[in-house]
């Protein structure tokens, strides 16, 4: 999709620009293509630079309850520096790695309800104009699908999934928020946990796996939530038996009689709160286990009308971010 835009800050007149994102969905590490193209105004300008934000639509927990914002947790420089004569047609390619840690938004092609977007800032003569975003696919690593899949094939389905402001302590996230994907517990599982997050942290040799359950209590004790972290390889992908590390997982966590809550050590949200279990934007996704793993739909005409204002709202331009990652 391509989203046009004449600089306001130009004036009529002024020149305007269209990024054109390169087709499909991109891996997190992997390299995010494009041209972005430039039609010259009525005068000629000088353009200093052309950057690209990556964008996220994030909720943060704060002292007054919830909020929802956008987050730019990338900014790249693709050009600039350079005379736009009037009326001149111009097009600059650009490519570069995405964040590691960038959120998966689908999974085998179908949408997850996480919003992220390219948006495209040009600097002419000493103005800045943010213009309209692009939105942007992310497809799961293959060690992070083979973790999806034998999920789905032990039984687990897909409840939603979001994007937290705030960090996981004793790891090495890098980015200002991180992604939830909220499970529902396989039947074996469902008289212990009422449901799991699982949160993965990537980086260039691979992945920490963060997975938090939310336990039920018993006849003399109440329910708790129970954290583990474990770390995998990308050269682990191949020649694991998944079903079988994932149960090896979701055992221990399961059967884990801790009850401390999880943000005493590992979950910082920068206000002191507890760490619910919320569901995020674009909430409405489901996903059914089985024999081919885990499988999205959407649940009803009502949430997936939801599912579409939460995007439109989100692409029709929202400047008021809640924080910056350069």
């Amino acid at each position: 999709m391509v989203f046009k835009r004449l600089l306001g800050s130009l004036g009529v007149g002024g020149p305007s620009v269209d990024t054109v994102l390169d087709p499909g969905a991109v891996a997190p590490g992997g390299v995010l293509g494009g041209q972005v193209h430039l039609q010259g105004g009525d005068a000629d300008f000088t353009v200093e630079h052309i950057t690209l934000e990556l964008v996220a639509r994030v909720e943060a927990e704060h002292e007054e309850g919830e909020s929802e914002g956008t987050v730019v947790f990338h900014r790249h420089v693709v050009g600039g520096d350079f005379r736009l004569a009037e009326h001149e047609r111009r097009s600059v390619p650009f490519s570069f790695p995405l964040p590691w840690e960038t959120p998966i938004t689908e999974l085998y092609g179908q949408g997850l309800g996480i919003v992220l977007g390219v948006r495209t800032e040009l600097g002419i003569a000493g103005a800045r104009d943010k213009g309209d975003l692009d939105p942007l696919a992310v497809r799961p690593l293959p060690v992070q699908e083979a973790i999806l899949e034998a999920f789905g094939q032990l039984g687990f389905g897909f409840k939603s999934a979001d994007l937290e402001l705030g960090r996981i302590n004793g790891t090495g996230q890098q980015l200002p928020f991180y992604q939830e994907i909220e499970i529902t517990p396989a039947p074996r599982y469902a008289h212990q946990v009422n449901e799991i997050e699982l949160t993965f942290l990537a980086g260039p040799a691979g992945l920490e796996v963060v997975l938090e359950a939310d336990k039920r209590g018993g006849p003399f004790s109440g329910g708790h939530d129970v954290l583990t972290r474990f770390t995998v390889g990308h050269h682990e992908v191949e020649g694991v038996d998944w079903n079988a590390r994932v149960e090896e997982w979701i055992g221990g966590l399961v059967d884990h009689h801790a009850s401390y809550r999880p943000q005493d050590s590992y979950l910082d949200h920068g206000h002191g709160h507890d760490h619910g279990h919320r569901s995020g934007p674009g909430v409405g996704t489901a996903v059914a286990a089985g024999a081919a793993g885990l499988a999205v739909g959407v649940v009803g005409g009502m949430v997936a009308a939801e599912v579409v204002d939460e995007v439109g709202d989100f692409f029709e331009g929202d400047d008021e971010d809640e924080g910056d990652e350069e």
